[in-house]
């Protein structure tokens, strides 16, 4: 259905499932989807959000967006937010006609590694680094995936890693999350 630019918008809610700072988030999604709407005028971005969960660790991150031509409009959102990087689990929301509509979007998979930060012995925790985790991470993922964000909560560390494959990149950071001391008591946990 395609509106003109006179009618009413429609809202739509683009939830990214992302465990990204709100920062992020605008660098990432928020302002590239802006400047493509001001060259093709499908719609407006007007706002964006963070959902958080338990600890307040973020759940996932949003997109509040005016659409003024849903035909065109609404696979342009889908397709753009998944070439940025938005991870399978992602949904466009929105009403026409009186019905709840939801169309899914996102490509990429993530996995999220929780550091315990209150169980192992003292001496891990001062000589150890998790700047040297992550670029060891980063660096076995080379290609294949990268440390988007984190989050710090009261007894764990969550380094959110996005990629092609949640198993490929789960396989390549094993050995090294066995073997580096702060890695032990970690717990690996898939995302998207």
């Amino acid at each position: 259905m395609a509106q003109s630019k006179e009618a009413e918008p429609v809202f739509a809610y683009a939830q990214i499932n992302a465990k990204i700072m709100p920062m992020d988030r605008g660098e990432q999604f928020e302002d590239p989807l802006m400047e493509e709407f001001e060259k093709n005028g499908y719609g407006a971005v007007t706002g964006g959000g963070t959902q958080l969960g338990n600890q307040n660790e973020i759940a996932y991150c949003g997109i509040d967006i005016d659409l003024f031509d849903l035909e065109k409009g609404v696979p342009f959102v889908c397709q753009f937010l998944s070439e940025r990087g938005a991870p399978k689990g992602s949904k466009l929301s929105y009403e026409a006609d009186g019905m709840k509509m939801e169309v899914p979007f996102g490509s990429i998979e993530g996995l999220a590694v929780y550091l315990n930060g209150t169980e192992l012995p003292d001496e891990v925790y001062q000589q150890c680094d998790v700047n040297h985790v992550v670029d060891e991470i980063n660096r076995l993922l080379s290609g294949k995936g990268a440390m988007f964000s984190h989050w710090q909560g009261p007894s764990e560390t969550a380094l959110y890693l996005y990629g092609d494959s949640a198993d490929e990149m789960r396989h390549l950071i094993s050995g090294f999350l066995a073997e580096y001391p702060l890695c032990q008591k970690s717990r690996v946990v898939r995302i998207a």
